[in-house]
């Protein structure tokens, strides 16, 4: 074939059109993806070695669409003609009429590179030849193809046919027309593609696999149980499923290969595959598929968990504890008058106590305005509003608290500000009254050696806004008495929170596990690898997070983010963890957030 005949995919023209895309690989990913491509019109021709797989595609694709028929999303003769349009073969010469080929075998080099020379061997000259790596080099991936122009990535999420994010991966010798070709393919899918560079994980799992591998490594710590770290992080942050569940059901072994790559690349002890994922991995406990991971499950396969030697036993709910009745809480602002508004909600009589007693009362009137949009919204009766605030009783001085069986500070978070609070509570309170800092950051055992009954004092973390976060962690500090832990874990469940036992170290689980993911997003925005907008989109559409890390930042407050992060990096001393120098300098600058009407972004000013 002559020069002339050889399209030019250098240069910038109208995308290609891509009517018929080859699918190599057809487990769960490949499958999902022809799904996809099927019942947006395309001619989808999968190939996979494994006759099993590929019967096993067509037997998926037609139970996918048969529940679609029953659920009247579409017809049955719209079903006939999806299926029609998807072949399956067992030799890459079937791809020869493709205009895109996907592959998404096993992330092996050496077998995607063989799968890439047997393409180039059968294909069309102009045809895009695409990788479905998450943690590959696509770059090498194309310098060893005969046209590396046309060599790109193309990241979906699983499942393919649910997940709206696609990375569209570019290397430095990718043709402008080929990105140009798959990004509006994946705008016709329904999905949402964002354009990233070439480098281990690309923007979401380069973020979620840290984040992973901090978890496993709290785990493999005894830090925290698999239940309390997965519980914090989908009650604290909303997540829809617990890192170490979601570890199985990615697979050990594909996390530490991602993980592997990264840290090849990036040398970030961060991404250093935690030990465990290796010793699972070569066990053959690879997750779910295997039936065993982290978790057990019922069968290969499934994603049903059963008890197991580390199941938590119900008797450990059952030791004996103290007496709680009355409660005080110390403070005036969101949190404090958060906090007193549960406790007063589940039937304590409450104490609330700040500076003076204008501002004592200006936090009742704040927790009246917010029963009344409970009572607004049909969540609370009138009835029950009035009994709630009658339980709460203003204080200008912490001298109220004599009678209080446990009293709850949620002041400014300053060591010294707390300590002297809490050698006050230790004058004031009762003996065995049970005294707790609400610390996010701080040592509670500095708390506790400010008075004279360290084994009385605990940590109770709410998170905010207190009535409705579900989530506290429990902190037990080397002193704290066992009663006193029980007795709080016990309250917890009374006020309809879900406690998480957790250590006395910097961040408790949430911070810890959530501020490195957040410092990892801002580097990427300092590296220029992927725009905020970009970065935001990619962990809510491929990750499933609530909010982006940039609006979650801008949420939290930069200055407050700032704080914790520096925290993390003077306790565990990990270069990995030093604080992103552009956190620093808006925070230097005054751009803490939407508090300030600028952070990350800018916000309207009230």
């Amino acid at each position: 074939m002559g020069p002339q005949s050889t399209p030019d995919l250098s240069t910038p023209a109208s995308p290609l059109s891509l009517s018929t895309i080859a699918v190599v690989g057809l487990g769960t990913m490949g499958t999902g993806i022809a799904e996809v491509l099927t019942r947006a019109g395309r001619e989808v021709i999968g190939i996979d070695t494994d006759e099993t797989a590929a019967r096993q595609a067509v037997a998926t694709l037609e139970a996918a669409t048969a529940r679609a028929v029953a659920r009247e999303r579409i017809t049955e003769r719209e079903r006939q003609d999806i299926l029609a349009r998807f072949r399956t073969f067992t030799d890459l010469q079937a791809a020869a009429d493709a205009d895109l080929v996907i592959e998404v075998v096993p992330e092996d080099y050496e077998l995607k590179r063989q799968v890439f020379a047997g393409l180039d061997a059968v294909v069309r000259a102009d045809t895009i030849l695409a990788t479905g790596t998450n943690a590959l080099s696509v770059t090498r991936l194309a310098a060893d193809s005969q046209r590396p122009e046309r060599v790109l990535g193309v990241h979906f999420f699983n499942p393919a046919p649910a997940m709206k994010l696609v990375e569209v991966v570019s290397s430095v010798l990718t043709a402008p027309t080929a990105v140009a070709a798959v990004t509006e393919l994946a705008r016709d899918l329904g999905k949402d593609p964002i354009a990233v560079g070439d480098r281990p994980g690309f923007v979401a799992d380069g973020l979620l696999f840290g984040y992973l591998n901090q978890a496993a490594a709290m785990y493999e710590a005894r830090y925290a149980t698999r239940e309390d770290i997965d519980a914090a992080m989908r009650l604290g942050c909303g997540l829809p499923m617990g890192p170490l569940a979601l570890l199985d059901l990615i697979g050990v072994d594909t996390a530490r290969t991602v993980l592997e790559a990264m840290y090849a690349e990036s040398q970030d002890r961060l991404h250093a595959p935690a030990p465990i994922l290796g010793q699972l991995a070569e066990a053959g406990l690879t997750g779910r598929k295997a039936g065993r991971g982290f978790y057990t499950y019922d069968a290969p396969g499934s994603g049903t968990a059963v008890p197991d030697a580390e199941s938590p036993a119900a008797a450990d709910e059952l030791a004996a504890g103290r007496t709680v009745s009355s409660v005080g809480v110390a403070g005036s602002g969101t949190m404090a008058s958060g906090i007193a508004e549960v406790f007063a909600k589940a039937g304590f009589k409450v104490v609330l106590a700040a500076r003076s007693l204008e501002k004592a009362e200006k936090a009742k009137a704040r927790i009246a305005k917010s029963l009344g949009r409970s009572v607004d919204k049909g969540r609370l009766t009138a009835e029950a509003r009035d009994t709630t605030l009658a339980s709460i009783t203003p204080a200008g001085a912490l001298d109220a608290f004599a009678d209080v069986d446990l009293a709850v500070e949620a002041v400014a978070e300053d060591l010294a500000v707390k300590q002297e609070l809490f050698r006050t509570l230790d004058k004031v309170c009762k003996p065995g009254a049970i005294l707790a800092t609400t610390t996010s950051s701080l040592p509670v055992v500095a708390c506790a050696r400010a008075t004279s009954r360290p084994e009385d004092v605990i940590g109770m973390h709410f998170f905010n806004p207190a009535p409705a976060m579900k989530l506290v962690e429990v902190v037990r500090t080397v002193l704290t008495a066992d009663d006193v832990h029980a007795t709080v874990r016990a309250v917890c469940a009374k006020v309809r929170k879900h406690p998480v036992d957790c250590g006395d170290r910097a961040g408790f689980i949430v911070n810890a596990l959530l501020f490195p993911y957040l410092n990892n997003a801002i580097k990427m925005v300092e590296e220029h690898y992927a725009s905020l907008d970009d970065i935001d989109a990619a962990m809510k559409l491929g990750g499933g997070y609530p909010m982006g890390p940039f609006e979650l930042l801008d949420v939290v407050g930069l200055d407050v983010s700032l704080a914790i992060e520096k925290v993390l990096h003077a306790e565990f001393r990990d270069p990995g963890l030093a604080p992103a120098p552009l956190l620093e300098h808006l925070v230097a600058a005054g751009c803490l957030g939407r508090k300030t009407g600028r952070g990350f972004r800018e916000y309207a000013r009230r």
